[in-house]
This record gives C-alpha cells, sequence and structure tokens, in this order.
C-alpha cells in the first residue's frame, strides 16, 4: 500500500513535471513570438506621435508657432484618438488583430510622413488630427490582443515588456530626431521635414509585415506544438472560468458598467503627467540647462532608459505579488513628486530630476494598472471597456500639453501647471490605494457568489 502511495506520488510529480515543462516552453515560445514584434510595432507608434516634441526645437521656430499653437498641435492628436478608439478596438475584436493592425499602422505611417508637408498652424492641427483617428485602437487593441495569449497570473510582465516600448521610443526617437534635424537643408528639404517623413516609412513597413506575422488566436498557432497549444487554450479558458468578469456581456455592456468608469478616472488623471512630460520634455530641459538638440535628446534618452527599467521591475513585482492597484499607487505618487519639483524648485537639475521622476512614476504606474480591465471583462465587452478606458484618458493627453502650452504663454513660466499636473497625479494615487481595490474587491465576490 505503502509503495503504491510511492508510486502514485512519484507519478503525480513526473505529471507536474511535465505540465510544468509544457508551460515553460509554451510561454516562452509564445513571448519569443509575440512580444519582440508588438514592441517594435509599439516603438514606431510612439516615435510618431510624439517626434514633433523634438521637431518643435527648429519648426516652431521656422513655422513661428507660438507655445499655444503647438500645444494646441499636440493635444487635437487626441480628439480624433478619443472619437475612433472604441470603434476601432470593436472592430479589431471581430476583424482580427492582424488585419486590424496592419491597416492602422500602415495609415498613420503615411499621415505621419505628410507632416512634413506643414506650413501653417490649421495644417498641423489637421494633420495631427488625422493622425490621431489613423492611429486610434492601436493600444487597446493590443492590451486586448495580449489578453487572448496570457493568463492572468503571466500578465503584468508581458504587458510591462510591450509597454517599456514608450520610455524606449523616446530613448531611441528623441537622440535619432535630433540626429534628423542636422540634416537640415540637405535636397532643399529641412531636418524637422526629413525628420516626419523618414520616421513615418518603418510604420507603414511594419504594417505590411504585420499581416503575415500575427496570429489572431492560440487555436490558430501553428508554430506552437500540439501539445502546447492544447495546454495554453486550457489555461485560458481556465483563467476565463475563474475571473469575476461577468459572462454573456455585451460590449456596449462596458459603457454601463461603474468599474469601467472608476478605472477611467485615474487613468484620465496619469494621461495628464505622461503627456506633459512627452511634448514639452525636450524643450524644459534645453531650456533649464540651456543644452543643445543632440545633448537634450541624450538626456531624455537617459531618462527613458531609467523609466524603461522601472517599469520592467513594477511589472514582475505586480505578477509575483499578485497585486495591481497598490503598484500603480507608487507611481502615482512619484508622477506627482516629480511635478512638484519642477513647479517649485529654482534649480535647473533639480527641475530636470523632476521631470525624470515624473517619467519613472508614470511608467511605474503603467503595467500594473492594464493587468486590471482583463480581470473585470472578457470577450466583445473586454475590447470595448479597454478602449473606452484609454479613449477617456487621451482627453488628458489634449489637457496638459495644451494647458502648458496656455499658462507658459500667459505667465513665462510652466510652474502653475505642473502643480496642477502634480495635483492630478496625487488625486489618481487616491483612487488607486483607496477606492479601487476596495470596489474591485466587492465586484469580485459579488460575481463569485452569483456563478
Amino acid at each position: 500500500m505503502s509503495s503504491a502511495a510511492g508510486n502514485s506520488t512519484s507519478a503525480g510529480v513526473v505529471i507536474d513535471r511535465d505540465e510544468a515543462k509544457v508551460a515553460r516552453t509554451t510561454m516562452r515560445r509564445v513571448s519569443r513570438r509575440l512580444l519582440p514584434f508588438v514592441f517594435a510595432l509599439f516603438v514606431c507608434n510612439i516615435i510618431d506621435r510624439t517626434n514633433i516634441a523634438i521637431a518643435a526645437l527648429q519648426m516652431n521656430r521656422d513655422l513661428r508657432f507660438s507655445a499655444t499653437a503647438y500645444g494646441l498641435g499636440a493635444g487635437i492628436f487626441f480628439v480624433g484618438y478619443v472619437l475612433f478608439e472604441v470603434p476601432s478596438n470593436l472592430i479589431l475584436a471581430r476583424v482580427g488583430a492582424r488585419r486590424w493592425i496592419a491597416r492602422i499602422m500602415v495609415s498613420w505611417g503615411l499621415v505621419a510622413s505628410a507632416m512634413m508637408l506643414v506650413s501653417t498652424p490649421l495644417q498641423f492641427y489637421v494633420l495631427r488630427f488625422l493622425l490621431g483617428v489613423a492611429e486610434a485602437g492601436f493600444f487597446p487593441g493590443i492590451v486586448y490582443y495580449l489578453s487572448l495569449w496570457f493568463p492572468s497570473r503571466r500578465r503584468g510582465v508581458a504587458l510591462a515588456r510591450f509597454m517599456i516600448a514608450m520610455p524606449i521610443a523616446g530613448a531611441i526617437g528623441t537622440p535619432l530626431g535630433a540626429w534628423l534635424l542636422g540634416l537640415d537643408a540637405t535636397l532643399g528639404l529641412r531636418g524637422w521635414q526629413w525628420l516626419f517623413l523618414l520616421e513615418g516609412i518603418p510604420s507603414v513597413v511594419l504594417g505590411i509585415v504585420t499581416w503575415v506575422v500575427l496570429t489572431d488566436r492560440p487555436e490558430d498557432a501553428r508554430w506552437l506544438s500540439g501539445d502546447q497549444r492544447d495546454w495554453l487554450v486550457a489555461h485560458l479558458r481556465l483563467d476565463s472560468r475563474e475571473s469575476a468578469a461577468p459572462r454573456d456581456t455585451a460590449a456596449l455592456g462596458a459603457f454601463t458598467s461603474p468599474l469601467v468608469w472608476l478605472l477611467s478616472v485615474p487613468h484620465f488623471l496619469m494621461a495628464v503627467p505622461l503627456y506633459a512630460y512627452t511634448f514639452w520634455a525636450p524643450l524644459m530641459i534645453r531650456d533649464a540647462l540651456h543644452t543643445s538638440a543632440v545633448a537634450t535628446g541624450l538626456i531624455v534618452g537617459l531618462i527613458a532608459c531609467l523609466s524603461a527599467t522601472s517599469m520592467l521591475l513594477a511589472g514582475a513585482s505586480s505578477d509575483h505579488r499578485e497585486e495591481r492597484c497598490l503598484h500603480a499607487a507608487v507611481g502615482a505618487t512619484l508622477a506627482a513628486l516629480g511635478c512638484a519639483a519642477v513647479a517649485l524648485s529654482g534649480s535647473a537639475p533639480v527641475q530636470v530630476a523632476g521631470l525624470a521622476l515624473v517619467e519613472i512614476g508614470v511608467r511605474i504606474y503603467n503595467a500594473p494598472f492594464w493587468c486590471i480591465p482583463p480581470m473585470l471583462l472578457r470577450g466583445s465587452a473586454a475590447a470595448a471597456g479597454i478602449a473606452l478606458v484609454n479613449a477617456i484618458a487621451n482627453v488628458g493627453g489634449f489637457v496638459g500639453p495644451y494647458a502648458i502650452g496656455w499658462v507658459k504663454d500667459a505667465t513665462g513660466t510652466a510652474s502653475g501647471a505642473f502643480l496642477m499636473v502634480g495635483a492630478m497625479a496625487l488625486a489618481a494615487a487616491t483612487v488607486l490605494s483607496l477606492v479601487l481595490p476596495r470596489r474591485t474587491s466587492v465586484a469580485w465576490h459579488a460575481v463569485r457568489a452569483a456563478q
């Protein structure tokens, strides 16, 4: 009897070890197949969205754009983005990521290159709006797509590895953009025109490659073995059964979910410091330290490397502890402290350090936060809910750059605007640490009891 039990235990260990091996090899193959590619797509996305920040070092002077005009053009991108984001994600859920992400990339790459033709503020506004329309749905679409491939307990690291494209795009794009400004007068084009032309082309090329590389669902993944495909599909289904997300919720049900609207609050508040930093940091660093375009780009790139490391650590810690809200709240608090340093210090190095802390705090916040929506929604409701949260947040993308430009023109300094932005980040930390954990816990227990 003892021997039988021992054999049973031994067999159980073998089975567990075999399953662990399949799990390990499956997730390694999925990660290697998908994450580097969507990371590259996101790098191009962020560069094309934000390259006006480095182009402004030359473009604003050439075209005589005021701070208000530049801030409005930077922010109006998000009007087009917000209007088309939810419909875009619903189309993605219906036709598949492969087709729709390819369409998004080709169209935004063409518009991004067309920015070289801008000569008036109105043209600047129109093309920035169209860039937002073309790009709408890319980020929430990829977040939704990755939720179809990574079980919830592995999602924090996966999202962090995808989203470090945001700071890495700064590390690559800002020095690259500064170098492209040096092509000034080549073939009769200004440096900022070369920047827009050359940085839009890779997005078009990768959009075509997307059609070939991406696989819509694990069930269709011929690059997985049968055992690996079966293991992944089974665990994603188990994930779905154990989820607190309501079953059979229609896509439009996301619009009536109180938790979706609650999630939108901190994300809107955190979008303001994110894009305030993104579109104003190069100009503010240059003015504070009196650096050249290339030196400014290198400083922004160094900050981006620090924030990328912070994002990876936050994602790993969030997965290890299986906790999302408090991790995100820590990032929001750091961003608030950074804004306070920018606004209240008269020291140029302290202001630059404050800007760095804003960027690091926002990145720490991002990965844990985006693990939350797929836990609360599923299916087409998840696609709509993720897009809705991101769409509302992107209103903050309009508010941040424009408010700083307006305050800077009116007062000669951005201090007052950064105090406002810091207060918003602190409010986000409050919601994430005190309100959201309690509400999500109540929803979880209510749904589990009903099931």
